[in-house]
C-alpha cells in the first residue's frame, strides 16, 4: 500500500510538473497542443496555395480584364472573380506584417476549423483589391496564435496582403479596443481599409483588440499583367 501510495504521489506530482509548464508555455508564448496542429495545417494551406498560385488567374480570367488597362481596375476585378469561387477553409493569401513577426497564409472563412488553420477572412466583407474594407480575423493564444503580437503594431506600420492576383500595401492607421458586438468595424470608410480582429486581453474573449490600415498601394501578381 505504502508502494503504491508513493507511485501514485510522485505520478500526481509529475502531471502537475507538466501541467506547470504547460501553462508556463502558454503564458510566453501560445498552448502547445494546438500549436502543432496549427502548424501542420499551416503547411497544408502553404501547398494549397502554391497550388492556387499556379492555376489562378486563369485563361478565362485573363480574357475578363483583358481590356482593363488600370492596375487598380484590373485587381478588383480579378478579386471579385476570386473571392466568387473561394470555399470556405481554403487558403486564399499571405499576410505579412513584419511589426507584429507575421508572416502566414490565411483562408477564406472565420468558423473554427478555419481558424485553425490560419487567420481567417471574414467572408462577409470584400477581398482584398476589391476598395472595400476587408476584415481578418486571427487566434491570439491557441492554434499557432497568428495574432499574438497584434498589439506590437503603431501607426504606419506596413502590412502587405499577397494574393493570387495581386499584392497589397497597407500602412496602419490605429488601433482599438471595442465590445464583441461592434460589427460597424467593418464598415465601408470611402477607401479600401484592413482590419485585423483579435480577442482582448489575452486569454479572454470579453473584448476585441482591432487594428485598421488603410490601402496606399498595389501590384498585380505577374500572371494578372496586361499583355
Amino acid at each position: 500500500m505504502h508502494r503504491v501510495r508513493h507511485i501514485l504521489s510522485v505520478a500526481l506530482i509529475t502531471a502537475g510538473i507538466v501541467l506547470l509548464a504547460d501553462i508556463g508555455i502558454t503564458l510566453a508564448y501560445e498552448e502547445p497542443l494546438t500549436s502543432i496542429y496549427a502548424s501542420v495545417q499551416q503547411r497544408n494551406a502553404e501547398n494549397e496555395l502554391d497550388e492556387t498560385e499556379a492555376s489562378y488567374p486563369s485563361r478565362a480570367d485573363q480574357r475578363a480584364v483583358a481590356r482593363i488597362r488600370s492596375r487598380k481596375q484590373r485587381i478588383a476585378t480579378l478579386a471579385q472573380r476570386f473571392g466568387a469561387q473561394a470555399e470556405p477553409g481554403e487558403a486564399i493569401g499571405r499576410l505579412r506584417a513584419p511589426a507584429m513577426d507575421l508572416d502566414m497564409v490565411f483562408v477564406q472563412g472565420t468558423d473554427t476549423a478555419s481558424l485553425q488553420k490560419g487567420p481567417g477572412h471574414f467572408p462577409e466583407t470584400p477581398f482584398p483589391g476589391q476598395g472595400g474594407t476587408v476584415g481578418i480575423a486571427g487566434h491570439r493564444t491557441t492554434y499557432g496564435a497568428p495574432f499574438r503580437h497584434v498589439d506590437s503594431l503603431q501607426r504606419g506600420d506596413r502590412i502587405v496582403v499577397e494574393m493570387p492576383y495581386g499584392k497589397i500595401l497597407y500602412r496602419v492607421q490605429k488601433t482599438e479596443i471595442v465590445d464583441p458586438t461592434d460589427v460597424g468595424v467593418v464598415d465601408y470608410v470611402g477607401y479600401e481599409r484592413l482590419v485585423f480582429s483579435t480577442c482582448h486581453p489575452v486569454y479572454s474573449a470579453a473584448q476585441r483588440f482591432i487594428v485598421f490600415a488603410r490601402a496606399v498601394g498595389e501590384r498585380l501578381a505577374r500572371g494578372a499583367r496586361a499583355s
